[in-house]
Protein backbone atom coordinates (compact mmCIF):
# COMPACT_ATOMS: atom_id res chain seq x y z
CA UNK A 1 0.00 0.00 0.00
CA UNK A 2 1.59 3.31 -1.16
CA UNK A 3 1.65 5.95 1.42
CA UNK A 4 -1.13 8.20 -0.51
CA UNK A 5 -3.55 5.52 0.24
CA UNK A 6 -2.30 5.06 3.57
CA UNK A 7 -3.54 8.60 3.62
CA UNK A 8 -6.50 8.54 1.55
CA UNK A 9 -8.73 5.91 3.07
CA UNK A 10 -8.82 7.24 6.57
CA UNK A 11 -10.02 10.39 4.55
CA UNK A 12 -12.01 8.67 2.50
CA UNK A 13 -13.70 6.85 5.15
CA UNK A 14 -14.69 9.65 7.45
CA UNK A 15 -16.20 11.91 4.94
CA UNK A 16 -18.29 8.21 4.20
CA UNK A 17 -19.16 7.54 7.37
CA UNK A 18 -20.38 11.44 8.09
CA UNK A 19 -22.80 11.25 4.52
CA UNK A 20 -24.09 8.09 5.67
CA UNK A 21 -25.13 9.61 9.19
CA UNK A 22 -26.46 12.97 7.75
CA UNK A 23 -28.06 12.04 4.15
CA UNK A 24 -30.82 9.84 5.81
CA UNK A 25 -31.27 12.81 8.32
CA UNK A 26 -32.05 14.92 5.53
CA UNK A 27 -35.06 12.65 4.96
CA UNK A 28 -36.85 12.57 7.80
CA UNK A 29 -36.06 16.78 7.83
CA UNK A 30 -37.61 16.41 4.16
CA UNK A 31 -41.07 14.70 5.55
CA UNK A 32 -41.09 16.95 8.43
CA UNK A 33 -41.09 20.26 6.55
CA UNK A 34 -43.52 18.85 4.30
CA UNK A 35 -45.84 17.79 6.46
CA UNK A 36 -45.81 21.29 8.27
CA UNK A 37 -46.52 22.85 4.73
CA UNK A 38 -49.11 20.74 4.08
CA UNK A 39 -50.55 21.59 7.81
CA UNK A 40 -50.38 25.05 6.75
CA UNK A 41 -51.91 25.12 3.20
CA UNK A 42 -48.73 26.38 1.67
CA UNK A 43 -48.45 24.89 -1.79
CA UNK A 44 -45.42 22.34 -1.76
CA UNK A 45 -43.11 20.08 -4.47
CA UNK A 46 -42.20 16.98 -2.50
CA UNK A 47 -39.27 16.16 -5.26
CA UNK A 48 -37.83 19.77 -5.28
CA UNK A 49 -38.00 19.73 -1.25
CA UNK A 50 -36.25 16.38 -0.98
CA UNK A 51 -33.24 18.37 -3.37
CA UNK A 52 -33.05 21.44 -1.27
CA UNK A 53 -32.66 19.97 2.01
CA UNK A 54 -30.28 16.53 0.80
CA UNK A 55 -27.80 19.75 -0.44
CA UNK A 56 -28.55 21.54 2.55
CA UNK A 57 -27.32 18.18 4.88
CA UNK A 58 -24.63 17.66 2.03
CA UNK A 59 -22.99 20.39 2.90
CA UNK A 60 -23.29 19.51 7.01
CA UNK A 61 -21.75 16.54 5.83
CA UNK A 62 -18.82 17.36 4.81
CA UNK A 63 -18.18 19.93 7.04
CA UNK A 64 -18.25 17.34 10.14
CA UNK A 65 -14.96 15.33 9.72
CA UNK A 66 -12.85 19.06 9.14
CA UNK A 67 -14.71 19.75 12.65
CA UNK A 68 -13.88 16.31 14.27
CA UNK A 69 -10.20 17.04 12.85
CA UNK A 70 -9.17 20.16 14.49
CA UNK A 71 -11.05 19.07 17.83
CA UNK A 72 -8.97 16.30 17.78
CA UNK A 73 -6.01 18.22 17.09
CA UNK A 74 -6.96 21.19 19.14
CA UNK A 75 -8.81 20.43 21.85
CA UNK A 76 -10.33 22.69 24.68
CA UNK A 77 -8.12 21.48 27.53
CA UNK A 78 -6.16 22.19 30.30
CA UNK A 79 -3.92 24.90 30.08
CA UNK A 80 -5.89 26.14 26.60
CA UNK A 81 -9.03 26.51 27.77
CA UNK A 82 -9.93 30.39 27.43
CA UNK A 83 -7.78 30.67 23.58
CA UNK A 84 -9.28 27.59 22.73
CA UNK A 85 -12.78 28.29 23.47
CA UNK A 86 -13.11 31.71 21.71
CA UNK A 87 -11.45 29.96 18.80
CA UNK A 88 -14.18 27.50 18.33
CA UNK A 89 -17.00 30.60 19.24
CA UNK A 90 -15.20 32.24 16.22
CA UNK A 91 -14.72 29.78 13.98
CA UNK A 92 -18.78 29.81 13.78
CA UNK A 93 -17.89 32.25 11.08
CA UNK A 94 -15.98 30.14 8.78
CA UNK A 95 -18.24 27.47 9.35
CA UNK A 96 -21.13 29.53 8.16
CA UNK A 97 -19.24 30.50 5.19
CA UNK A 98 -18.23 26.99 4.26
CA UNK A 99 -21.87 26.04 4.41
CA UNK A 100 -23.16 27.99 2.67
CA UNK A 101 -20.39 28.25 -0.27
CA UNK A 102 -21.06 24.47 -0.63
CA UNK A 103 -24.62 24.49 0.06
CA UNK A 104 -24.57 27.06 -2.93
CA UNK A 105 -22.27 24.53 -5.04
CA UNK A 106 -24.65 21.81 -4.80
CA UNK A 107 -27.65 22.82 -5.57
CA UNK A 108 -29.53 26.86 -6.20
CA UNK A 109 -31.87 28.03 -3.65
CA UNK A 110 -35.02 27.15 -4.68
CA UNK A 111 -37.72 30.56 -5.08
CA UNK A 112 -41.21 29.05 -3.86
CA UNK A 113 -43.29 32.06 -4.89
CA UNK A 114 -41.64 31.82 -8.70
CA UNK A 115 -41.34 28.31 -8.47
CA UNK A 116 -38.35 28.16 -10.27
CA UNK A 117 -34.15 27.82 -8.73
CA UNK A 118 -33.00 31.37 -7.97
CA UNK A 119 -29.65 32.13 -9.39
CA UNK A 120 -26.42 31.53 -7.90
CA UNK A 121 -25.05 35.08 -6.86
CA UNK A 122 -23.82 37.05 -3.14
CA UNK A 123 -27.24 37.81 -2.74
CA UNK A 124 -28.55 33.82 -3.04
CA UNK A 125 -24.96 32.86 -0.85
CA UNK A 126 -26.50 35.39 2.27
CA UNK A 127 -30.20 34.11 2.18
CA UNK A 128 -28.79 30.57 2.12
CA UNK A 129 -26.45 31.90 5.62
CA UNK A 130 -28.78 33.81 7.19
CA UNK A 131 -31.54 31.52 6.94
CA UNK A 132 -32.20 29.58 9.83
CA UNK A 133 -29.20 31.00 11.59
CA UNK A 134 -30.68 30.03 14.82
CA UNK A 135 -30.62 26.62 14.07
CA UNK A 136 -26.85 26.39 12.47
CA UNK A 137 -25.45 27.83 15.07
CA UNK A 138 -27.07 25.21 17.55
CA UNK A 139 -25.45 22.34 14.93
CA UNK A 140 -22.29 23.84 15.10
CA UNK A 141 -22.06 24.03 18.97
CA UNK A 142 -23.39 20.51 19.10
CA UNK A 143 -20.60 19.18 16.62
CA UNK A 144 -17.72 21.00 18.60
CA UNK A 145 -19.21 19.54 21.79
CA UNK A 146 -20.14 16.11 20.48
CA UNK A 147 -16.44 15.97 18.19
CA UNK A 148 -14.63 17.03 22.23
CA UNK A 149 -16.89 13.77 23.50
CA UNK A 150 -15.36 11.83 20.92
CA UNK A 151 -11.81 12.70 20.89
CA UNK A 152 -11.84 12.75 25.22
CA UNK A 153 -13.17 9.05 24.84
CA UNK A 154 -10.93 8.55 22.24
CA UNK A 155 -7.93 10.17 24.50
CA UNK A 156 -8.82 8.27 27.03
CA UNK A 157 -9.41 4.54 25.28
CA UNK A 158 -5.93 4.94 24.17
CA UNK A 159 -4.51 5.64 27.79
CA UNK A 160 -6.17 2.60 29.09
CA UNK A 161 -5.08 0.61 26.48
CA UNK A 162 -0.89 1.48 26.59
CA UNK A 163 -1.16 1.16 30.40
CA UNK A 164 -2.78 -2.18 29.73
CA UNK A 165 0.43 -3.03 27.49
CA UNK A 166 3.00 -1.25 29.85
CA UNK A 167 1.23 -3.44 32.81
CA UNK A 168 1.96 -6.82 30.69
CA UNK A 169 5.06 -5.96 29.87
CA UNK A 170 6.04 -5.52 33.18
CA UNK A 171 4.51 -8.96 34.20
CA UNK A 172 6.02 -10.74 31.47
CA UNK A 173 9.21 -9.04 32.61
CA UNK A 174 8.35 -10.22 36.19
CA UNK A 175 7.00 -14.01 35.29
CA UNK A 176 10.30 -14.39 33.07
CA UNK A 177 12.81 -12.90 35.96
CA UNK A 178 11.25 -15.23 38.76
CA UNK A 179 10.89 -18.43 36.36
CA UNK A 180 15.19 -17.44 36.26
CA UNK A 181 15.38 -17.93 39.47
CA UNK A 182 14.53 -21.35 39.75
CA UNK A 183 16.51 -22.72 36.63
CA UNK A 184 20.35 -22.05 38.71
CA UNK A 185 18.48 -22.95 41.91
CA UNK A 186 17.04 -26.31 41.01
CA UNK A 187 20.70 -27.06 38.39
CA UNK A 188 22.44 -25.98 42.04
CA UNK A 189 20.71 -28.40 44.07
CA UNK A 190 20.95 -31.12 41.64
CA UNK A 191 24.37 -30.97 41.33
CA UNK A 192 25.41 -30.81 44.54
CA UNK A 193 23.05 -34.78 45.14
CA UNK A 194 24.87 -35.75 42.17
CA UNK A 195 28.55 -34.65 43.58
CA UNK A 196 27.49 -36.96 46.88
CA UNK A 197 27.16 -39.53 44.97
CA UNK A 198 30.01 -39.55 42.76
CA UNK A 199 32.70 -41.23 45.48
CA UNK A 200 30.05 -44.00 46.50
CA UNK A 201 28.05 -44.61 43.05
CA UNK A 202 29.36 -43.36 39.91
CA UNK A 203 27.02 -45.41 37.97
CA UNK A 204 23.98 -43.82 39.43
CA UNK A 205 25.71 -40.64 39.33
CA UNK A 206 25.89 -40.61 35.52
CA UNK A 207 22.44 -41.92 35.16
CA UNK A 208 21.66 -38.61 37.40
CA UNK A 209 23.80 -36.27 34.92
CA UNK A 210 21.72 -38.13 31.92
CA UNK A 211 18.37 -37.57 33.74
CA UNK A 212 19.19 -33.65 34.59
CA UNK A 213 20.37 -33.28 30.79
CA UNK A 214 17.18 -34.62 30.07
CA UNK A 215 15.38 -32.19 32.27
CA UNK A 216 17.04 -29.09 31.34
CA UNK A 217 16.06 -30.09 27.43
CA UNK A 218 12.46 -30.03 28.34
CA UNK A 219 12.65 -26.72 30.38
CA UNK A 220 14.67 -24.93 27.18
CA UNK A 221 12.11 -26.63 25.13
CA UNK A 222 9.57 -24.29 26.73
CA UNK A 223 11.79 -21.31 27.05
CA UNK A 224 9.48 -18.83 25.86
CA UNK A 225 6.16 -20.64 27.30
CA UNK A 226 4.76 -19.35 30.87
CA UNK A 227 1.96 -22.35 30.69
CA UNK A 228 2.06 -25.58 29.95
CA UNK A 229 -0.48 -28.56 29.77
CA UNK A 230 -1.14 -30.49 33.41
CA UNK A 231 0.17 -33.49 31.76
CA UNK A 232 3.79 -31.90 30.75
CA UNK A 233 4.25 -30.73 34.25
CA UNK A 234 3.61 -33.93 35.36
CA UNK A 235 6.11 -35.77 33.04
CA UNK A 236 8.68 -33.19 34.08
CA UNK A 237 7.91 -33.92 37.92
CA UNK A 238 8.09 -37.18 37.49
CA UNK A 239 11.26 -37.11 35.49
CA UNK A 240 12.36 -34.52 38.83
CA UNK A 241 11.46 -37.31 41.43
CA UNK A 242 13.00 -39.92 39.51
CA UNK A 243 16.31 -38.39 39.58
CA UNK A 244 15.73 -37.83 43.30
CA UNK A 245 15.01 -41.72 43.66
CA UNK A 246 18.47 -42.17 42.19
CA UNK A 247 19.97 -40.11 44.68
CA UNK A 248 17.69 -41.18 47.89
CA UNK A 249 17.22 -44.73 46.67
CA UNK A 250 14.01 -46.32 48.99
CA UNK A 251 14.28 -43.90 51.34
CA UNK A 252 11.72 -41.53 48.55
CA UNK A 253 8.35 -43.20 48.36
CA UNK A 254 6.00 -41.60 45.98
CA UNK A 255 2.39 -41.91 46.13
CA UNK A 256 0.15 -40.07 42.76
CA UNK A 257 -3.40 -39.72 42.91
CA UNK A 258 -3.81 -37.92 39.60
CA UNK A 259 -7.52 -37.32 38.17
CA UNK A 260 -7.66 -38.12 34.44
CA UNK A 261 -9.61 -34.53 33.85
CA UNK A 262 -7.01 -32.80 35.39
CA UNK A 263 -4.14 -33.59 33.17
CA UNK A 264 -5.53 -31.65 30.01
CA UNK A 265 -5.73 -28.18 32.51
CA UNK A 266 -2.94 -25.93 32.07
CA UNK A 267 -1.21 -25.01 35.09
CA UNK A 268 2.54 -22.25 35.06
CA UNK A 269 5.46 -24.41 33.86
CA UNK A 270 7.98 -25.61 36.91
CA UNK A 271 5.40 -24.75 39.32
CA UNK A 272 5.10 -27.93 40.95
CA UNK A 273 9.04 -28.55 41.11
CA UNK A 274 10.37 -25.80 43.81
CA UNK A 275 7.45 -27.44 46.32
CA UNK A 276 8.07 -31.31 45.28
CA UNK A 277 11.69 -30.16 45.94
CA UNK A 278 10.81 -28.26 49.65
CA UNK A 279 9.42 -31.64 50.50
CA UNK A 280 12.38 -33.87 49.62
CA UNK A 281 14.94 -31.42 50.90
CA UNK A 282 12.51 -30.04 54.33
CA UNK A 283 10.97 -33.21 55.10
CA UNK A 284 12.27 -36.63 53.32
CA UNK A 285 16.15 -36.48 53.31
CA UNK A 286 16.20 -35.24 57.03
CA UNK A 287 14.97 -38.86 57.97
CA UNK A 288 17.08 -41.94 58.01
CA UNK A 289 14.71 -44.29 57.05
CA UNK A 290 13.07 -42.02 54.47
CA UNK A 291 9.89 -40.87 53.98
CA UNK A 292 7.11 -40.18 51.55
CA UNK A 293 5.41 -37.48 48.72
CA UNK A 294 1.98 -37.58 48.07
CA UNK A 295 0.88 -35.73 44.80
CA UNK A 296 -2.54 -35.83 43.98
CA UNK A 297 -4.74 -33.35 41.39
CA UNK A 298 -8.53 -33.12 40.51
CA UNK A 299 -10.67 -30.87 39.62
CA UNK A 300 -13.22 -29.01 41.44
CA UNK A 301 -16.09 -26.41 40.65
CA UNK A 302 -14.26 -25.67 37.32
CA UNK A 303 -11.16 -25.51 39.42
CA UNK A 304 -7.53 -27.35 39.12
CA UNK A 305 -6.69 -28.15 43.11
CA UNK A 306 -3.35 -30.01 43.31
CA UNK A 307 -1.98 -31.00 47.05
CA UNK A 308 1.56 -32.19 47.74
CA UNK A 309 1.57 -33.70 50.87
CA UNK A 310 4.96 -34.85 52.60
CA UNK A 311 6.04 -36.71 55.80
CA UNK A 312 8.28 -34.53 57.92
CA UNK A 313 10.42 -36.35 60.60
CA UNK A 314 13.96 -34.66 61.81
CA UNK A 315 15.22 -31.15 62.08
CA UNK A 316 15.92 -29.82 58.79
CA UNK A 317 18.58 -26.67 57.74
CA UNK A 318 16.07 -23.28 57.16
CA UNK A 319 16.73 -22.38 53.22
CA UNK A 320 16.30 -19.33 51.61
CA UNK A 321 12.65 -19.81 51.28
CA UNK A 322 13.30 -19.30 47.36
CA UNK A 323 10.70 -21.86 46.12
CA UNK A 324 7.32 -20.97 48.38
CA UNK A 325 7.81 -17.15 47.78
CA UNK A 326 8.39 -17.81 44.28
CA UNK A 327 5.48 -19.99 43.52
CA UNK A 328 2.96 -16.94 45.49
CA UNK A 329 4.64 -14.45 43.03
CA UNK A 330 4.02 -15.91 40.27
CA UNK A 331 0.29 -17.14 40.85
CA UNK A 332 0.11 -12.89 41.90
CA UNK A 333 1.22 -12.17 39.12
CA UNK A 334 -0.17 -14.42 36.65
CA UNK A 335 -3.86 -15.00 38.64
CA UNK A 336 -4.29 -12.15 40.31
CA UNK A 337 -6.89 -13.33 43.34
CA UNK A 338 -8.17 -15.59 41.50
CA UNK A 339 -5.55 -18.33 42.59
CA UNK A 340 -4.87 -19.47 46.07
CA UNK A 341 -1.86 -21.19 47.57
CA UNK A 342 -1.52 -22.44 51.26
CA UNK A 343 1.06 -24.19 52.61
CA UNK A 344 0.75 -25.78 56.14
CA UNK A 345 3.04 -28.10 59.09
CA UNK A 346 0.64 -30.21 60.41
CA UNK A 347 1.44 -32.36 63.94
CA UNK A 348 -0.62 -35.44 64.25
CA UNK A 349 0.74 -36.83 62.15
CA UNK A 350 3.72 -34.80 61.43
CA UNK A 351 3.24 -34.05 57.62
CA UNK A 352 3.21 -30.84 55.44
CA UNK A 353 0.87 -29.82 52.63
CA UNK A 354 0.88 -27.36 49.86
CA UNK A 355 -2.40 -26.18 48.12
CA UNK A 356 -3.01 -24.92 45.22
CA UNK A 357 -6.39 -24.04 43.18
CA UNK A 358 -5.75 -22.49 39.99
CA UNK A 359 -8.23 -21.26 37.55
CA UNK A 360 -9.48 -24.24 35.23
CA UNK A 361 -8.27 -22.87 31.38
CA UNK A 362 -7.59 -25.50 28.35
CA UNK A 363 -5.42 -25.75 25.35
CA UNK A 364 -8.88 -24.52 23.16
CA UNK A 365 -9.17 -21.32 25.03
CA UNK A 366 -5.54 -20.98 24.54
CA UNK A 367 -5.94 -21.73 21.10
CA UNK A 368 -8.50 -18.94 20.87
CA UNK A 369 -6.72 -16.16 22.54
CA UNK A 370 -3.39 -14.42 21.70
CA UNK A 371 -0.82 -16.93 22.28
CA UNK A 372 -0.20 -18.25 26.04
CA UNK A 373 2.38 -15.68 27.13
CA UNK A 374 0.34 -14.43 30.01
CA UNK A 375 -2.38 -15.97 31.55
CA UNK A 376 -4.01 -12.97 32.76
CA UNK A 377 -5.07 -12.16 29.19
CA UNK A 378 -6.87 -15.82 29.09
CA UNK A 379 -10.97 -15.93 29.72
CA UNK A 380 -11.69 -18.44 32.07
CA UNK A 381 -14.26 -20.96 31.52
CA UNK A 382 -16.16 -20.64 34.64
Amino acid sequence: MTNWQTKIRPLLRDFGLSIAVWLPLSLLATWQAYQQEQQLNIPSNLPVLTLAYAARYMAIALLTPPIFYCVTRWPVKSGAVIRRALAYVLGFGPFLLGFGLIRLALLPSWVQEKGMWAPRNLMSLEGIMFDKIADMLLLYMTLVIVAHAYTYFATARRQEIERLQLRQALAQSELQALRAQLHPHFLFNTLQGVSTLIPRDQATAQRMVLTLAALLRTVLKHGSTDIVTFREELEFVRAYLNLEKMRLGTRLEVRWNIAAEAEPALIPQLLLQPLLENAIQHGVANSNEGGWIAVEASIDSDRLVVQITNSIAGVSRPGMGLGLENVRARLKWMFSDDARFEFHRLTDPARAVARLELPTFTTSSVEMSRGVSLVGELECES
